[in-house]
């Protein structure tokens, strides 16, 4: 460092400067839920290894006390204090600037600072609860991914782990809350103040603190880990169910990585508001409530299960996150797609009866809906500014990251593959590690070429279609990067090919390197068996008489489109139950994209529908709703004349499943039937369907005179709510009405979603508005408005002119994914190319970093769904079609 640098030098930097690096922070915070005002004083062991005159840490939100600075080097007693202290805002840093250069080595950076309790839900927030009738506050912490810096001076960056040291001073009547466990409690008249054992070194995202009103179920781990779930007064029975997961899951963790969790305790946090699902905190997990509570009487099926999955991937991240961390965020998917593959494993050995690597496929189909936008990013994206990292929590991120991890897992092996994860962590615990660390070691383990292969697809967006066809007596494939508008990007990638014959017990695999390549059909079906000649076996192939199915089980990341002999085979394999649920499910899931893509017809996809009409298994039937869903929403932009036609074939294709389940559930059935009911009986609700109207009136009335009855279990509830809204018009408000009781008397999270979640649904675009304005209201919590925000086809134009007159006070009150909600929740049902240019013109100038991608993929997705209509009116056989699906009329 040369005497010619300053301040400004620093500013504008995506990265804070290396020549000094935190150690230990010994930190102590005082708030006040009164006033929403918090204190503290901070000590930092910084190691200066290099020469320079300057500290340049995080902060945000924070009045310094610039007299309080001082840097103390215990060795030679000097205490110097910085003569320029500048706060950059938009930078969001701390410029410290001293007179002399600083000595080498360790020294102690003292603070003094206060904040505000924020109710923005990141940093150091307020968030609220009643107890025994009166309105409460309680403190909380959301720091990932750049607000650890709202709550205290820090290096606010990954890499910069250390141990932290953390006081708290509250209330005596509160239960206070960090990473470690209290180790020494001094009362003084009404405060208290909780010393809290040292953390091991972790990076600054991952540092908690919780203080409130807190009821808690506790249990020892095999290990002699002290796991606790704290929930609000009087609900601590709605955490055992996710105690018992937890203990389970760090066992299994435990044995899978060949490491043991790490900290003596493990305390997990129900918090009221909270933007995200849930936060790996080092050994304090915070959760929205519906993601942590589960009540056998009011809650779902799927809300168990989401208990489940997130509880899982949380603690996957003790491992995957905490103890080994990425170095910059753009790693971020080594924590995120870990993490998320790694609940499933762990929901999988659980709860084996739930199917849940079916699941798996619906529950991560985002992330193919997201990487076929041209306006997607690669799994590893670069990060310029910590105003950028907010937008990379998505779908690539999460989904694309678990489902490239279940591929290369399959191709790997996966005994192969937990050994080497095993090494990986063991190498790299209470460090950083890159994407690049973990393909080493993968590579070392197997022998394989996993970094060339992997490349390809964390450093590039996208993902390739595969299309089969057979010619002579071979299989030709050719990989064209795939988009949803229907063009073809210059993407290409190192495919792991699986296909089998027939039969899964003839599976072959292939790694295609190359633009296109060929098998003989010869090897595809291996030698002949009995009677039948192998060259017999090739004209079955060639004329449709044998199915070949790509992609064995859905592990790849790609999709197939197959020629037309190839297609009806697969449809007679469907009809004749020879395909595995996975693989029908992506079989369907390749046709709709292909259709949506204008790369086949709608009535080529109704085709294909029909032969699911005793389709039984969750996932697939899970997967034919959302289908159908967006086909008939499309459909009446399309062509409306024969949106009757569309939704009767639906209806037709949905009663057999239906009627199988009813309304009742049945004792021993199986948890993937309770979730599959409530969406069916959702999905007939919306097309209209008179049955299903009547009863779930005929329930829903029996419900609001007595809420215990067994009429209406949680499972059927929301299509209940849903049939309700069908007929509510501004003549006849009952229904929504009775809703907004049912929303106002209940102190269920899980029952107020549900509500909000319907009441959008009304085909009256003025019962829409009003259920809109209800959002803003005080009555709904920020983090819930997102539920609301989804209307029905009639309700796009009054939730659009609705965005447009609060965007101002939106904008100013929510902030990072939950602002993005907003854009992508009333953007993208849109279907032509006149509102996209509206949208865009809207937000020329009230666009801001924090949203822009998420704006652009809204408006891409907008112009997808008009290509998709012109489509849909080009396809001369659909009506035809329809009515050969259709029984005739009488």
């Amino acid at each position: 460092m040369g005497e010619e640098q300053s301040i400004d030098q620093f500013k504008g930097q995506s990265r804070l400067p290396k020549f000094a690096t935190p150690r230990r922070y010994d930190l102590k915070l005082k708030p006040d839920l009164s006033t929403c005002k918090f204190t503290g004083t901070l000590d930092i062991t910084v190691d200066v290894v290099a020469d320079t005159r300057f500290l340049v840490l995080n902060a945000a939100d924070l009045t310094v006390d610039n007299d309080s600075i001082c840097f103390r080097v215990p060795e030679s007693s000097k205490e110097l204090s910085p003569s320029e202290v500048v706060l950059v805002e938009e930078d969001e840093i701390l410029v410290l600037g001293f007179d002399d250069r600083l000595p080498i080595g360790d020294g102690v950076l003292g603070i003094s600072f206060a904040g505000t309790l924020n109710d923005q839900m990141r940093g150091f927030y307020r968030s609220t609860y009643e107890y025994n009738g009166e309105k409460k506050n309680m403190a909380v912490t959301q720091f990932e991914s750049v607000d650890a810096r709202r709550c205290f001076p820090c290096w606010d960056e990954p890499a910069f782990k250390a141990n932290f040291k953390i006081s708290l001073a509250v209330p005596t009547e509160l239960v206070a809350l960090s990473n470690m466990p209290v180790i020494e409690e001094k009362v003084d008249g009404p405060v208290k103040t909780l010393y809290f054992e040292e953390s091991p070194v972790m990076s600054t995202y991952l540092v908690a603190m919780v203080v409130g009103l807190f009821d808690y179920v506790e249990a020892i781990s095999p290990d002699g880990v002290t796991v606790r779930v704290y929930c609000q007064v009087g609900k601590s029975n709605q955490g055992k169910f996710a105690l018992d997961v937890a203990v389970r899951t760090l066992d299994l963790y435990k044995r899978y990585f060949d490491v043991p969790y790490v900290l003596p305790k493990l305390d997990m946090v129900a918090i009221p508001d909270f933007a995200a699902g849930a936060m790996e905190n080092y050994g304090l997990v915070t959760y929205r409530e519906t993601a942590l509570l589960y009540d056998d009487l009011h809650s779902a099926a799927s809300g168990k299960q989401s208990v489940v999955i997130t509880v899982a991937h949380e603690l996957a991240h003790q491992w995957f996150g905490n103890l080994v961390t990425m170095e910059w965020w753009t790693h971020l998917w080594l924590n995120e797609g870990f993490a998320t593959w790694m609940s499933y494993l762990a929901a999988d050995s659980l709860f084996p009866e739930w199917n849940i690597w079916i699941q798996f496929l619906d529950d991560n189909i985002s992330g193919f809906n997201l990487d076929a936008l041209s306006e997607s990013h690669p799994i590893e994206v670069d990060i310029n500014h910590a105003s950028e990292v907010d937008e990379i929590f998505d779908s690539i991120s999460y989904d694309k990251g678990a489902s490239v991890i279940r591929m290369l897992q399959s191709y790997l092996g996966a005994s192969c593959f937990q050994k080497s994860l095993a090494s990986y962590i063991k190498k790299y615990a209470y460090s950083n590690a890159k994407t690049e660390d973990l393909w080493a070691v993968l590579e070392e383990e197997s022998g394989e070429p996993v970094k060339m292969i992997m490349n390809t697809w964390t450093k590039q967006k996208g993902y390739p279609v595969v299309y089969v066809t057979v010619k002579d007596n071979a299989l030709e494939f050719v990989q064209s990067h795939f988009l949803a508008d229907g063009s073809v990007g210059d993407g290409q990638w190192i495919v792991p090919i699986t296909l089998c014959c027939n039969s899964y017990d003839n599976q072959k695999k292939i790694l295609l390197k190359t633009k296109s390549d060929k098998l003989d059909i010869g090897e595809v079906i291996g030698s002949p068996n009995g009677n039948t000649t192998l060259m017999g076996k090739i004209t079955n192939i060639k004329d449709g008489r044998n199915w070949i199915k790509f992609n064995v089980d859905q592990t790849g990341f790609y999709r197939v489109s197959y020629d037309a002999g190839l297609a009806a085979a697969l449809i007679s394999a469907i009809n004749e139950n020879q395909l595995s649920a996975m693989d029908r499910y992506g079989l369907l899931d390749d046709s709709f994209a292909l259709c949506m893509a204008c790369k086949q017809t709608l009535s080529s996809l109704l085709l294909l529908l029909n032969a699911y009409r005793k389709e039984l298994e969750y996932t697939v039937l899970s997967h034919i709703i959302t289908v159908s869903g967006k086909v008939v929403y499309v459909a009446a932009d399309a062509i409306p004349e024969l949106l009757g036609d569309i939704k009767q074939f639906f209806i037709d294709l949905l009663k057999f499943s239906a009627e199988k389940l009813g309304w009742e559930s049945r004792d021993g059935e199986s948890h993937l039937d309770a979730m599959l009911r409530g969406e069916l009986l959702t999905a007939l609700a919306k097309f209209g369907h008179d049955k299903t109207l009547k009863e779930a009136a005929r329930r829903f009335d029996a419900f609001l005179n007595d809420r215990t009855t067994s009429l209406l279990p949680p499972d059927t509830r929301q299509a209940a709510y849903v049939a309700v809204m069908q007929g509510v018009t501004m003549w006849d408000k009952s229904g929504y009405d009775s809703l907004l009781r049912i929303y106002r008397e209940t102190d269920q999270s899980e029952e107020r979603e549900r509500v909000l979640r319907s009441l959008g649904s009304c085909p009256d675009p003025d019962i829409v508005l009003e259920a809109l304005n209800f959002m803003l209201s005080p009555e709904v919590r920020n983090q819930d408005v997102v539920y609301g925000l989804r209307t029905s086809w009639g309700g796009r134009e009054i939730a659009w002119a609705w965005l447009k007159d609060n965007w101002e006070y939106i904008s100013k009150t929510w902030s990072g994914s939950l602002l993005s909600g907003f854009i992508s929740a009333i953007v993208t049902p849109f279907c032509s190319e006149e509102k996209a240019k509206e949208v865009e013109e809207f937000f020329a100038t009230r666009v801001k970093p924090s949203i822009a991608r998420t704006l652009k993929q809204s408006l891409e997705k907008v112009r997808i769904n008009s290509n998709w209509v012109q489509g849909i009116m080009n396809d001369s056989s659909l009506e035809e079609v329809l009515k050969g699906l259709l029984p005739a009329k009488q």
